[in-house]
């Protein structure tokens, strides 16, 4: 399992979030940056995720996690809040 650390309120939208979602998960490089995609990708693998989110940011940032968070979920990951 990897676990990764999200705070929201790092990232000025949800492109920039998702662009830290490829870097911290080593998606592929065809990764098309929103939830779609993020749940091809993770379906795909047998790693599941652990996500902790310390913030969840506000706005379009805050509607991308919430849509991460369901991915995650949805691929037998788990997701914890720190706040």
């Amino acid at each position: 399992m990897r676990t990764i650390m999200i705070n929201g309120s790092d990232y000025a939208d949800g492109k920039e979030l998702h662009q830290a979602l490829r870097r911290l998960l080593s998606l592929p490089d065809y990764y098309g940056m929103n939830a779609d995609a993020l749940n091809d990708c993770l379906s795909e693998r047998a790693e599941k995720v652990h996500l902790w989110i310390s913030a969840p940011g506000s706005g379009d940032t805050a509607d991308a996690l919430n849509k991460i968070r369901m991915v995650i979920e949805d691929n037998d990951g788990t997701v914890k809040e720190l706040y």
